[in-house]
């Protein structure tokens, strides 16, 4: 519905001098972005599916956010793990033995593999073959290693949370120890920074000035660059449980028909993220972490994109229909049963895997994963991999292995050293896993048939789908709200609010409709100078503006984002329209150091979208209400992006593609996301470079009618891409005579 408000009162002089204005003076959007940020305490419930077809769609969504988030979409090239096994322990009826190796070149995983031996050899096996476990530990002191006192022991026990004085000093081996005993082969691996995982001296990276080099290899984590790139401490820990799974299916004997994969706390994190990422994954146990409420507060646990339209319920969620098992605790998984468990019943019953499910809320414990949680999970595996034992299974006692007998490295194998440590070895890594990323990317810049541009629409556009993480607003999400309008020589001047009604986003935006010879062609003008852009000082149109009124097309001016009205806001003039991201990082950290690892970009960017991103969103909302518009027979819709906003035209044609948006004007103008100085720029997009930077965008225009204007784009291959698919890629020489065509 169009309300018509005449606020000639609220604008003073006269109106054709100063133009229409869609706002009183000061007065900022009612726009939800404008709110403070989404943070990961904030209330993250289940987003719900009407029907099991429904949940694949919405599930092929969550693994897909998640590979991106982890920099692993596509995957990094397997290169060869070169494994070692040694320095076995015999404990009778199981054996310890310590492992390396390489997840990407130069890069050691490190863990302890548990067997079955003696009388546990007779346990769990089918076809010859045994379970396979893998166990993340998470955020406890000294991790594998983890050795408490006896008294805490004691304490534990006292509580009913212990049964054994060993198990108490060590929840990380006794879990081993027993899925050992129950047939299991476990591998128990390092997370970065901890026992054996020395390449990084700390376990979370925060900010430094000796990691933010721009040349190839000479930047680390938590940069502009490896943002840029989607590289992360939460990616490469990722990556080495993919990889660890590639690990314990290489060993004789694994039946790969039957893989766990469990942890607690932040080891619950890292079970979440691979069991969703590969289907190997048959059964998945995290404990005392998946709710509705804190999502994960180290860098190991957040990752740009990860939790927009999403949370850890939606995330373990995504394992379904395989086996999954949660516990909660007295601490932020307290309310699980009344908040994400009861979805996540109505999940597996709708997909007919109800079976397959299991909670236990023995939230009278602190944060744990004590004897009864362990004893849940030994029950739980029992069952799903059919071993037979007899039920409850239970813990008995063993032999506490200390630091010197688990440790991996020894005088045979030398721990690395040098070059291979510290910030020389993050530049390096990062530098491997870029180089081998551009390779796979730049392939998919210049496919060569039609069956090669799908698979580049379906990596890099599969890709901006999450990054952009919005399409085009169905009928009735956009609306207009007109404020004032003015008859002018040969058009009319609207100004009033384009709405997001769904989102709760208003967009001030100026339209121009010509007063005879309508052709139901709107071209929608961006700018930086956002909807004053389409004109002259004062009201006047630009010259190519008036053109297209005079042919009988109507042009739209917005204030995307960030512009012009938007600046009203408080938080946004602080910016000056950049990120604000940025506010919110110095809010938040005014009393961190400067290269704290809570200054981790991935704490705004993992919750919230990009100014980059809002801008595209703004667009596609204009362009929806264009579209549906039920005052204004519109037939044609198209962009023209002049000097200094090409980018975001490009990165909306590509997410809605060319029926949509019929005709493009795209000048770049030499832009490009890896040029921008730092990760708070207003148009900085995460990933962007990652996925060919301002070329990927246009590769995914090139089957539509597009005009470049920066000759450096307009490549030999993107011209070529352009007449196989049928698209028309040309020179832009006349804005106004292109729109005319």
């Amino acid at each position: 519905m169009v309300h018509l408000i005449l606020v000639g009162l609220l604008l003073p002089g006269p109106l054709w001098a100063q133009g229409l204005s869609a706002l009183p003076d000061g007065k900022a959007p009612n726009d939800s972005r404008l709110e403070a940020p989404v943070t990961l305490h904030d209330y993250h419930p289940f987003r719900p599916v009407a029907s099991k077809e429904e949940w694949k769609g919405r599930q092929e969504e969550i693994v897909r956010r998640i590979a991106i988030s982890c920099g692993l979409w596509p995957q990094p090239t397997k290169t060869p793990l070169n494994a070692v096994i040694h320095k076995k322990i015999d404990q009778g009826d199981y054996t310890v033995e310590a492992v390396l190796f390489e997840s990407m070149p130069g890069h050691y995983v490190t863990g302890s593999l548990y067997r079955p031996a003696g009388e546990s050899l007779k346990i769990g096996v089918k076809n010859g073959n045994r379970p396979g476990v893998l166990c993340a530990h998470g955020h406890w002191h000294d991790a594998r290693y983890a050795y408490e006192s006896d008294d805490h022991a004691k304490r534990e026990i006292a509580i009913g949370a212990e049964r054994f004085l060993n198990g108490g000093k060590s929840v990380h081996q006794a879990r081993c120890v027993q899925l050992a005993r129950m047939g299991c082969v476990v591998f128990f691996y390092d997370m970065l920074g901890n026992a054996d995982s020395m390449q990084f001296p700390e376990h979370r990276r925060g900010p430094r000035p000796e990691t933010n080099g721009e040349k190839m290899g000479e930047w680390g984590f938590v940069s502009k660059n490896a943002s840029a790139r989607l590289q992360t401490n939460f990616g490469l820990q990722t990556w080495n449980s993919i990889r660890s799974l590639d690990f314990i299916l290489s060993l004789a004997g694994v039946d790969a028909n039957r893989i766990l994969v469990t942890g607690a706390s932040g080891g619950a994190t890292q079970t979440m993220m691979v069991s969703a990422l590969d289907e190997r994954v048959t059964a998945s146990f995290p404990c005392v972490m998946v709710s509705t409420a804190m999502q994960g507060g180290c860098t190991c646990e957040n990752g740009h994109y990860l939790r927009i339209g999403q949370g850890n319920i939606d995330i373990a969620a995504a394992v379904a229909p395989r086996p999954l098992g949660l516990t909660a605790a007295d601490d932020w998984t307290i309310d699980l049963k009344e908040k994400g468990h009861p979805d996540l019943e109505k999940l597996y019953q709708m997909i007919g895997a109800r079976g397959n499910y299991e909670a236990h809320f023995d939230i009278h414990f602190k944060h744990n994963y004590n004897h009864v949680s362990r004893t849940h999970l030994y029950q739980f595996v029992n069952r799903h991999f059919g071993l037979g034992l007899k039920s409850p299974v239970l813990e008995r006692d063993f032999n506490l292995l200390e630091k010197k007998e688990l440790s991996v490295f020894n005088d045979k194998h030398p721990a690395p050293s040098g070059d291979q440590t510290g910030v020389p070895h993050e530049k390096a890594l990062n530098r491997w896993w870029a180089e081998d990323s551009d390779k796979q990317i730049n392939a998919l810049l210049n496919p060569k048939t039609e069956e090669e541009f799908a698979k580049t629409k379906d990596a890099i556009g599969g890709a901006l789908d999450v990054m952009i993480g919005r399409k085009l607003p169905a009928k009735g999400e956009a609306n207009y709200e007109l404020v004032s309008k003015e008859a002018r020589d040969g058009f009319m001047e609207l100004c009033g609010l384009v709405q997001n009604t769904k989102h709760g986003e208003e967009i001030p935006a100026s339209f121009l409709y010509p007063l005879g010879n309508w052709q139901g062609h709107v071209v929608i003008w961006l700018s930086p100078d956002g909807k004053s852009g389409i004109f002259k000082k004062g009201a006047e149109p630009k010259d190519d503006v008036r053109k297209l009124l005079e042919s009988g097309i109507a042009v739209m001016g917005l204030d995307l984002y960030g512009q012009g009205d938007f600046l009203n806001a408080e938080s946004l003039a602080k910016s000056k329209g950049a990120n604000p991201g940025l506010i919110y990082s110095k809010n938040q950290n005014v009393k961190l150091s400067a290269d704290s690892w809570q200054r981790s970009p991935v704490y705004y960017y993992g919750y919230n979208h990009s100014t980059f991103a809002r801008r595209v969103h703004d667009v596609l909302t204009a362009v929806a209400f264009a579209r549906h518009s039920e005052n204004y027979d519109v037939k044609k819709i198209s962009l023209s992006a002049p000097k200094g906003a090409g980018h975001w035209a490009a990165a909306a044609r590509a997410v809605v593609g060319g029926e949509v948006i019929q005709k493009a004007w795209i000048d770049t103008s030499g832009f490009s996301f890896a040029n921008l100085k730092n990760h708070w720029d207003a148009n900085f997009l995460p990933g962007a470079v990652k996925y060919g930077d301002i070329a990927g965008l246009l590769t995914l225009n090139a089957p539509f009618d597009t005009a470049l204007i920066d000759k450096e784009v307009l490549t030999e291959s993107l011209k070529k891409l352009a007449a196989k698919t049928g698209g028309k890629i040309s020179r832009g020489k006349d804005l106004a005579a292109y729109f005319l065509r």
